[in-house]
């Protein structure tokens, strides 16, 4: 038989499954790694570019103003009309005082005023008296000064009725009875004439005396009404005292910090709560010295509150401070004593928001920032 032909035959060579595994797992790597360096390339110059036009900052907090309501008279609290956390108006009571006291020195005041006030009366009809004294004194001086005149006329004649019948006496065409008689009625009425004139001079000082009257009554009258004024002052004080027992709120805002109790002695300037108005809140970011260079007035301003994530305030640049914290600080940092090490300093920035507040996400005075700044 004839011998049968060798078979050939072509087997694939077998496929080794661990090293196609690797080998995937491989190219897997690579195309990870690749789009994992692309993404932080991306990244990189992303945050490059946004670091180059923008400035943050996460030491920043919210600011309002808080205003203290303290008493301004000393007292017992009959009244506490707010509790913690209320919202309250400007001018809404918040807490009475006991006013009795200060409602006895108000009547006081009142009782000191009417007698300043009768006081001022006495001194007007005191000088009244010495006025009408004056008149009287200038009468009676103008009547002695007629007196004098007239007595000074009749001393004249008397003198001349003298010296006429003189010549006639040492002739004897008169008789000594009548020579006698026209003497005695020139000595009389000389004497008469010394009398008027010294009435006239009482009269005078009489009038001088009526006037130094009439000067000290309106010196007293002055005084009176000066004591008038001032006892209308004390009551005008006391009055304004006594409308202080009623302590009402400064601002429209939520009262904090409440540290008062019915029955209290609080003394006038002690602190009983505060009010914080929630109107007009603004923040107040601590940017390195180093973020500043650029930063002026105007500029937008991101703001994100810890409180509210996701949601994003409007808001711009309003200032920047004159100094850095650390020269406001209870011990500033004197540089020129002992070893330096150099420290980068905050300045504080103020950011004001942009429109109205948002009743939906109120920001509440401490709250933390986060402010992001435009550069231009």
């Amino acid at each position: 038989m004839p011998e049968a032909e060798p078979r050939t035959t072509h087997e694939a060579p077998h496929s080794n499954p661990r090293a196609e595994r690797a080998r995937r797992k491989t190219l897997v790597l690579r195309s990870l790694g690749a789009a994992a360096l692309l993404a932080v390339a991306v990244w990189g110059v992303k945050t490059l570019r946004f670091l180059s036009t923008h400035v943050v900052t996460d030491d920043a907090q919210v600011e309002a103003h808080i205003a203290p309501v303290l008493p301004k008279v000393t007292g017992y609290v009959t009244e506490v009309l707010v509790v913690d956390n209320q919202k309250v108006t400007a001018g809404q009571p918040l807490v009475r005082i006991d006013p009795r006291e200060l409602s006895t020195k108000v009547e006081t005041a009142k009782a000191a005023v009417e007698n300043a006030s009768a006081s001022v009366e006495v001194a007007r009809a005191a000088a009244d008296g010495a006025r009408a004294a004056v008149t009287v004194a200038r009468a009676t001086a103008a009547a002695a000064r007629a007196q004098v005149a007239s007595v000074r006329v009749a001393l004249q004649k008397a003198k001349d009725d003298a010296d006429r019948l003189a010549p006639l006496r040492k002739k004897e065409e008169v008789s000594a009875q009548q020579y006698d008689a026209a003497i005695a009625a020139r000595d009389a009425a000389a004497a008469q004439l010394a009398a008027a004139t010294a009435q006239a001079e009482s009269a005078d000082a009489q009038i001088a005396a009526a006037e130094r009257q009439v000067a000290t009554a309106e010196r007293q009258v002055v005084a009176a009404r000066t004591q008038v004024d001032q006892k209308k002052a004390s009551l005008d004080e006391s009055d304004l005292a006594l409308s202080w027992v009623t302590v009402s709120s400064p601002a429209t805002g939520v009262v904090s910090r409440k540290n008062v109790e019915v029955g209290q002695l609080v003394q006038a300037g002690q602190p009983l709560l505060a009010v914080v108005n929630e109107a007009e809140p603004w923040v107040v970011a601590n940017f390195k010295e180093t973020q500043v260079g650029k930063m002026h007035p105007g500029q937008p301003v991101d703001l994100e509150v810890d409180a509210y994530p996701g949601h994003v305030f409007r808001a711009r640049v309003d200032s920047v401070s004159g100094a850095t914290g650390a020269k406001f600080a209870l011990l500033p940092p004197d540089n020129a004593t002992g070893n330096f090490v150099k420290v980068v300093q905050r300045i504080p920035v103020k950011i004001v928001l942009e429109g109205p507040p948002d009743p939906e996400h109120p920001l509440r005075a401490g709250m933390s920032v986060v402010a992001t700044v435009t550069l231009d």
